[in-house]
């Protein structure tokens, strides 16, 4: 059965406590408590794939930060993390290896892991970057004007969502589960790329024409319910973005903006979240996992 989320707020919490807060005092010969032990799965959004620093003990291939939310919410909380979140990966990579060199990202987890959070999906069927790709090329096709893409891609793309997505997340939450069964998994969802309408203004950063911007919104909001909905029929947690980034797309400016643009952004890592977005997700994690 699901986890309800206030029992997943009291474990959590028990480890957390049972890890890093502060015990009474014991005999020299004690055994010092075992850690929180925190493992993060994902792809680029969970990387924060080349919001610098990098990793120094992560593949360079992967684009791994260190300040992406998982290791904002490892240090937080205190816990033990092993991050193998790597860019481009896709549920695929659970059980094998995306690069030379990287290995499948189950083999992090262990019995003894507790929190597993998951951010896995989005590149299945090649989604998120074929909607990007698409829509962008029947923005500047048709000057901004209309609704070329959705016209185009609906059908195909709600297919992959539907058809693709949503049974590889449930079977990849499923391996998560027997590989750390005492584990809680947390599946994120994704912060706003764009937003709810078009803004001329932000033509010129990412050239989505006029009725394509509530589309990709759409197909966003569609991923993510269905990150939810798999997280109910696995016995997972959903973490959702959707509130806390509202207002914060690609098209705010650089001071509000969790979302780089395509064009004229501050990051090399485009449509994918800076540093304040991974910070804004990580609150999220701490938060609707009770550690926050």
């Amino acid at each position: 059965m699901p986890r309800s989320r206030p029992a997943v707020v009291v474990v959590l919490a028990c480890l957390v406590l049972a890890g890093v807060g502060p015990a009474a005092p014991a005999p020299a010969a004690a055994e010092e408590p075992d850690l929180f032990e925190y493992v993060a799965l994902g792809d680029s959004f969970s990387a924060g794939s080349v919001v610098f620093p990098l990793a120094p003990d992560a593949p360079l291939a992967c684009g791994q930060s260190t300040r992406n939310y998982p290791h904002l919410v490892a240090a937080a909380t205190g816990a033990e993390l092993t991050d193998v979140t790597c860019g481009g990966a896709q549920t695929a990579h659970l059980s094998r290896a995306q690069y030379r060199g990287v290995p499948p990202q189950l083999d992090a987890l262990t019995a003894d892991t507790d929190l597993v959070t998951f951010g896995l999906g989005g590149n299945d069927g090649n989604f998120f970057g074929g909607t990007i790709a698409a829509c962008g090329a029947a923005g500047i096709a048709s000057l901004g004007f209309g609704n070329p893409c959705e016209r185009a891609q609906r059908v195909r793309l709600e297919r992959i969502v539907d058809e693709v997505v949503y049974p590889n997340v449930v079977a990849g939450l499923e391996l998560v589960h027997q590989a750390a069964p005492h584990a809680v998994v947390a599946i994120v969802g994704s912060p706003w790329v764009v937003p709810e309408s078009f803004k001329a203004s932000c033509y010129l950063k990412a050239p989505l024409a006029r009725g394509d911007v509530p589309f990709v919104r759409e197909m966003q909001a569609r991923v993510n319910d269905v990150f939810e909905r798999a997280a109910e029929a696995t016995g997972s947690v959903y973490v959702d973005f959707e509130a806390a980034s509202d207002g914060h797309d690609m098209c705010q400016p650089a001071s509000v903006r969790w979302i780089e643009p395509l064009l004229g952004g501050t990051n090399p890592a485009v449509l994918h979240p800076n540093a304040r977005g991974e910070a804004g997700m990580a609150v999220q994690v701490l938060t609707q996992l009770g550690l926050g």
